[in-house]
C-alpha cells in the first residue's frame, strides 16, 4: 500500500504542493543529525565508553518515543512480525552505527564523522537495488548522488588529504554508514510500510535497539560511570532528540518520499555538523564549507 501511494505521489504534477509536504521534516532531521555529531563528540570526549554512547542514546530515545506515545494514546506493535522485523532494524539503525560512530569520534573529529555520514545514500543505493524492485538506478539518481557526494568532498578539503582522524576511527564511521544504507533499504522493504502509526514503529525499533544494548554493553564497556553536567546533558539531548524525535520524522520522509530521498538527509548533515563543530568545539569552516553546502543541496533536489 506505501509503494502504490509514493507511485500516486510520483505521478503528480510538478505543482502538487501535497507530494512536497516532506521537505520540512527532511530539512528539520538534517539539522538534529547534523547536531548529534557535536553531542557524540562531547560524550566521548568526557570518558563516556562508545558502547554506552550508543545505549544511553537509545534508553533516552525510547523514554521520548514512550512518552510521545503515552500523549497520543498509542502503543508499540503487537504483531510479532513486526517485532521481528524491528529486532532486524534496531541493529542495522541503532545498536551497531550508533557503537561504531561513537568509537570512531574517539579518533577523529566531529566534522569529519559527519562527512563520512554522506556517504550514506551511495551505500544505501546498492542495498536498495538489492531489496526494492520499485526503486530503479535512473541518471539523474544517480547524478544527484554524484553531485552531492562532490560537494562532500568540497566540504571536506580533500585536495589537503584527509587529516585530524586514524584509519581505525575512518573505517568504523565507514562501517556505521554501510549499516545505515542496508537499514534504510530494509526499513522500506519490510517495517516503515506496516499499519502501525511512525511513533509506534520507532518506539518499537528504539525499545528493541535498547534491550540488545542492554545485554552487550556491561559485557564490553564495564558498568558505567558519571561523565559530568555537560556530558549528561548531551547524552540525553543526543538521545531523545537525536533518536526519539528524529525516528518519527525519519520513518515519516521514508514513508512520503522513498527510500532513496530519506537517505539523502545525509549529504546536508555535514553543513550542520561542520557549522555546530565550528561554535561549540572551536573547528572553524572555511570557504569550501559554503561552495560544498550548494553541491550537496544541489545533490538532493536532483536525486528526488
Amino acid at each position: 500500500m506505501t509503494e502504490l501511494r509514493e507511485t500516486r505521489s510520483a505521478r503528480r504534477p510538478a505543482g502538487d504542493r501535497p507530494a512536497l509536504r516532506w521537505i520540512p521534516g527532511f530539512a528539520l532531521l538534517s539539522l538534529i543529525w547534523g547536531a548529534s555529531f557535536v553531542l557524540i563528540k562531547i560524550a566521548v570526549d568526557a570518558g563516556v565508553a562508545p558502547m554506552w554512547v550508543a545505549f544511553w542514546r537509545c534508553f533516552f530515545g525510547a523514554a521520548a518515543l514512550g512518552a510521545v506515545c503515552a500523549v497520543r494514546r498509542l502503543a508499540p506493535s503487537r504483531d510479532r512480525a513486526t517485532w521481528a522485523h524491528a529486532l532486524v532494524v534496531a541493529v542495522l539503525f541503532n545498536a551497531v552505527p550508533f557503537a561504531l560512530f561513537s568509537y570512531g569520534e574517539t579518533r577523529v573529529s566531529s566534522v569529519l564523522a559527519g562527512i563520512w555520514n554522506a556517504t550514506t545514500p551511495l551505500t544505501t543505493l546498492v542495498f536498495v537495488l538489492a531489496l526494492i524492485p520499485g526503486e530503479r538506478r535512473t541518471a539523474r539518481r544517480v547524478l544527484g548522488l554524484l553531485t552531492g557526494f562532490a560537494g562532500v568532498l568540497v566540504v571536506l578539503g580533500v585536495w589537503h588529504g584527509l587529516r585530524g582522524g586514524t584509519l581505525a576511527g575512518d573505517l568504523a564511521c565507514l562501517g556505521a554508514t554501510i549499516c545505515y544504507g542496508a537499514a534504510f533499504a530494509y526499513t522500506r522493504r519490510y517495517f516503515s510500510g506496516r499499519g502501525d502509526a511512525a511513533a509506534a514503529l520507532a518506539l518499537t525499533q528504539v525499545l528493541c535497539a535498547t534491550v540488545e544494548l542492554a545485554v552487550v554493553t556491561p559485557v564490553l564497556a564495564g558498568p558505567p560511570s558519571w561523565p559530568g553536567v555537560r556530558a549528561a546533558v548531551a547524552l540525553v539531548v543526543l538521545g531523545s532528540v537525536g533518536t526519539g524525535l528524529a525516528y518519527i520524522i525519519n520513518l515519516g520522509v521514508i514513508r512520503a518520499a522513498g527510500t532513496t530521498v530519506a537517505a539523502s538527509v545525509t549529504y546536508v548533515t555535514p553543513v550542520w555538523s561542520t557549522l555546530l563543530g565550528a561554535w561549540l568545539l572551536g573547528e572553524p569552516p572555511g570557504w569550501n564549507t559554503l561552495a560544498g553546502g550548494a553541491l550537496v543541496l544541489a545533490g538532493v533536489v536532483v536525486s528526488r
